[in-house]
């Protein structure tokens, strides 16, 4: 059965743009050369002697194409790569780029050099949030039915190596899908719910975990089942010294009972490509990379990146080894330290410091809502989702309306509370995230080396704010600027009205009547009906397990006695106890109401003192004035009199005259 011809051609090659004074040295060695007749207008404006150089140029290039059909050939040592370490991986010389003329009637185009790869991937500058990205893709397929991703490592039998693999049962990618999600900046996701937008994700964060990503995809469109795959190797692309970034792919129609090629091209073509996919993938056959379909089914999309790269020490900059069920970045905080203080310890097993160095811990925060019928698999385990706002204590929320300069009015709530282990451990900070996605962990809007908010941890979602490219961080915009001023103004406000529930004084009160360690006391006359009883004074510690003992000295005949009873509010402190008994019995009230109650008191005293001050300022520059305007008067009437008399004197020698 012959093989499948399409009428439309998808593109495998993405270019970018050269320019016409450019020397054309020709392909590297051994590579097929695509010849482009140039008008004989711009050859007799060429010198005599460049027109024979190029003539002769071009015909030695003809017989290395006649006689070459492989790839791999030798290259010159500049194009080799340097080293595995991925921020030195762009650090090489670029060539000479060969001239391509266009074809008649057709326009200049811009060109991608594979240089572009590396360089478009260095804005991820942590390797999770590379992943993040990877993760995103296969949430947006929920919507397209997909329950799973499954994240873990394989070994590449080629050279045992480790391998990074992500399989998601999506929807999956058609002929014409894949080679979108293999162009530069080209989205389909235009919905408010998908995360993706910007059309450049799998780029960037596959040629930031390794160097060299082979995908796979089945979907069914239209009633067409088809089977894709697509090589993306930063390697091939190096070692062959290519100038464009070649994508090579190859497609399979299995509607029937057997996958059939899709052509777009000639057989040559089609063959061409897969021989190049098998060069340059980790599997040596035809069958090895075919049987990488079993287990996706009928749709879904598999990702294997290899030739991980290297931290500057030579070791893979991603750990597989340390925990069994989780894949780690190389901690360098503890690298190297065998004894840590306790405190220390405390803090690094916190979440806050955990997303740092655990994938399995970062991936438990990154969407903010619980999945209902999809999971996160990490090497074989499901990732628990977590909230930190399950965990936090005296939690409330804030509501926040940003000005958006839109019709629309938009409210963001916010959840504000202390950690579990405040005030033990110093962490604090907002988790921001942007349509279900977090953006920013643990958002430290105060200073790092104020007290005041710490242990004060917040969950908000803010949509209304465009994240960066990398998706770990927001665009610097008046917004995000007016956004991080009313975090802050929240955790002070927080801090300002809680903080006495961890036992620390709020800001401006000098002194609470108040006693840690023990009892609020009150002193009554005691009932008839009542017996006294003995309690630890405030020397003495008592717990509410502690029984109640009868003083028998304290008794009289009749059991009753005119002593004074003291009653103690045990608890107080450390929030223990409940509530306080009323004088008359009937009621209580609980402590965080009372605590409040007197801290509103002293506020209101603090405010009166300062209104006092304000007046007594007032009443002085009051008197001031006063004193200035009678010196004022007396002086005007003084100057009053003198022309009075004045006046006076001249009548008179106007009468003597």
């Amino acid at each position: 059965m012959p093989p499948k011809v399409e009428k439309q051609q998808p593109m495998n090659v993405v270019e970018i743009a050269s320019s016409d004074d450019e020397v054309d040295i020709g392909p590297p060695p051994g590579m097929p050369r695509k010849t482009t007749p140039s008008s004989s207008k711009s050859r007799r404006q060429q010198p005599q002697k460049q027109q024979q150089q190029k003539q002769q140029q071009q015909q030695k290039q003809q017989q290395q194409d006649s006689s070459s059909e492989a790839i791999a050939a030798p290259v010159p040592a500049y194009q080799s790569l340097d080293c595995r370490s991925f921020w030195k991986a762009g650090a090489y010389d670029v060539g000479p780029i060969a001239s391509k003329a266009p074809a008649q009637g057709q326009l200049e185009h811009a060109r991608v050099h594979p240089k572009f790869l590396h360089s478009n991937a260095t804005s991820h500058k942590w390797a999770f949030g590379a992943i993040a990205e990877l993760l995103d893709n296969a949430v947006d397929e929920v919507h397209n039915g997909a329950t799973f991703v499954k994240v873990d490592k394989i070994d590449i039998m080629k050279d045992n190596s480790p391998a990074l693999l992500f399989q998601d049962d999506g929807g999956g990618m058609d002929p014409d899908g894949i080679r979108k999600c293999m162009s530069l900046g080209y989205s389909s996701k235009k919905s408010n719910t998908t995360i993706g937008q910007y059309g450049n994700g799998f780029k960037t964060s596959t040629m930031r975990l390794g160097a060299d990503v082979l995908v796979y995809s089945c979907a069914t469109r239209a009633g067409k089942a088809t089977q894709s795959i697509g090589l993306l190797s930063y390697t091939f692309l190096r070692k062959t010294g290519q100038d464009d970034v070649i994508v090579p792919m190859i497609d399979f129609d299995i509607s029937g009972n057997r996958a059939e090629p899709i052509l777009y091209g000639s057989q040559d073509d089609w063959s061409s490509n897969l021989k190049t996919i098998l060069e340059w993938s980790p599997f040596a056959s035809k069958e090895e990379l075919m049987q990488q379909f079993e287990d996706i089914g009928r749709h879904g999309t598999k990702i294997i990146i290899y030739n991980l790269w290297l931290n500057d020490e030579g070791i893979y900059e991603l750990s597989f080894d340390d925990d069994e069920e989780d894949i780690r970045l190389r901690d360098e905080a503890n690298h190297g330290q065998t004894k840590l203080h306790k405190k220390t310890v405390e803090l690094r097993s916190h979440i806050s410091y955990c997303i740092r160095y655990s994938l399995r811990a970062y991936a438990s925060i990154l969407y903010l809502r619980k999945f209902t019928n999809f999971s996160i698999v990490l090497r074989g385990e499901p990732v628990q989702q977590f909230n930190i706002v399950d965990d936090l204590k005296y939690s409330k929320t804030v509501s926040y309306k940003p000005q958006v300069g839109t019709i629309k009015e938009v409210t963001v709530e916010t959840t504000v509370g202390f950690i579990k282990e405040a005030p033990a451990l110093s962490v604090s900070g907002f988790n921001v995230y942007h349509k279900n996605r977090l953006i920013r962990p643990f958002w430290k809007v105060t200073g790092d080396a104020a007290v005041k908010g710490n242990g004060v941890v917040g969950v908000l979602e803010a949509n209304f704010i465009e994240p960066a490219h990398d998706k770990q961080d927001f665009e610097r915009s008046s917004l995000y600027i007016r956004l991080e001023a009313r975090l802050k103004q929240m955790v002070m406000d927080y801090w300002k009205r809680h903080c006495h529930l961890l036992g620390i004084l709020p800001p401006g009160v000098k002194s609470l009547d108040i006693q840690k360690q023990g009892a609020v006391k009150t002193q009554k006359p005691l009932p008839a009906n009542r017996h006294n009883i003995d309690l630890p004074t405030n020397e003495e510690e008592m717990h509410l397990d502690q029984p109640i003992t009868r003083s028998n000295r304290q008794l009289g005949s009749t059991g009753q006695s005119d002593l004074p009873v003291e009653e103690s509010i045990i608890g107080l402190a450390d929030g223990s106890y409940n509530g306080v008994i009323s004088d008359d019995g009937l009621g209580s009230k609980p402590i965080d109401q009372i605590c409040e109650e007197n801290i509103e008191l002293f506020m209101r005293c603090e405010e009166y003192a300062k209104k006092e001050t304000e007046l007594k300022q007032t009443v002085e520059e009051l008197e001031k004035e006063l004193e200035q305007a009678k010196r004022k008067c007396a002086q005007l009437a003084s100057h009053l009199e003198t022309k009075r008399k004045q006046k006076i004197m001249q009548q008179q020698s106007e009468k003597v005259a």
